[in-house]
């Protein structure tokens, strides 16, 4: 079987330095590492950028060149970004797997409009630990049915720029669609003042950010005398990293649809 080929978009960042990790540690090949036009990186060696020695895959702002000669795109960027990466995918017959987070309608509309040419998988966490506890948390949403109230903790790093997390509203979905309930609709982003007496029907969200905490969520059944908690801490990006390059992995196999890491894990 020939080398899965897989770009990394936004390899200058966090998550992209972690990837390049990961398809090397995979054995698979990197074919092309993207940044934005701006970037101070272009031109240097994605391994050595990373500190695994030389690659001879020289950082690039080109993502019709880095498609030419891939099999899959891995893009963990900003949804401004990811919206053009979809269409250039499209455009190549190219399939993605997308980590960006903070996509609003318009973009997850965008995501269904070009899954209907090509395999796109978008996920909010591609840990397998996180898409565990969303099993879980079916479960636990399923038994508790209306009997108790749901409260969703979220903590990361001081430089995430978006709040909740993709996670943790993944996780609010979750519980809401076993409900029965519109997130939409009874979502509680922190809580201030005089709000009167808690609505059972409601999800609440907190969102803290500091220091360099990885990710960590914890969701709460909390009931008259007892308290479930689903949570999960990540110590390592290479986690979500990991989970990413299996999905790059397993899209290519795939026909045109739109995915989630549910559907990567078989779950």
């Amino acid at each position: 079987m020939s080398t899965l080929r897989i770009a990394i978009l936004g390899a200058g960042g966090r998550m992209g330095r972690t990837l390049i990790q990961a398809v090397q540690q995979a054995e698979h090949q990197l074919s092309s590492a993207v940044v934005e036009p701006s970037s101070s990186l272009i031109g240097s060696d994605a391994g050595e950028m990373v500190g695994i020695g030389k690659l001879n895959v020289a950082i690039v702002d080109n993502i019709q060149a880095a498609l030419a000669c891939s099999d899959v795109v891995i893009d963990f960027t900003a949804p401004s970004a990811t919206e053009q990466h979809l269409k250039a995918c499209r455009d190549a017959g190219v399939p993605i797997v997308i980590g960006t987070t903070g996509l609003n309608d318009a973009q997850k509309q965008l995501l269904d409009d070009v899954s209907k040419d090509i395999a796109v998988v978008y996920a909010a966490n591609y840990s397998v630990g996180v898409n565990v506890s969303i099993k879980l948390l079916e479960l636990a949403a399923k038994a508790f049915g209306d009997s108790v109230d749901i409260e969703i903790v979220e903590a990361h790093h001081r430089h995430k720029v978006d709040a909740p997390s993709g996670t943790a509203l993944m996780m609010g979905e979750a519980v809401a669609d076993t409900l029965g309930r519109d997130l939409k609709q009874v979502a509680v982003y922190g809580r201030e003042g005089h709000t009167g007496a808690r609505d059972r029907q409601t999800i609440g969200f907190e969102t803290i950010r500091g220091g360099d905490i990885v990710g960590e969520h914890t969701v709460m059944f909390i009931g008259e005398g007892e308290r479930v908690e689903v949570k999960h801490m990540a110590t390592s990006r290479m986690n979500f990293a990991s989970g990413a390059v299996r999905a790059a992995a397993w899209v290519t196999q795939q026909k045109a649809g739109r995915y989630d890491m549910i559907d990567v894990l078989g779950l």
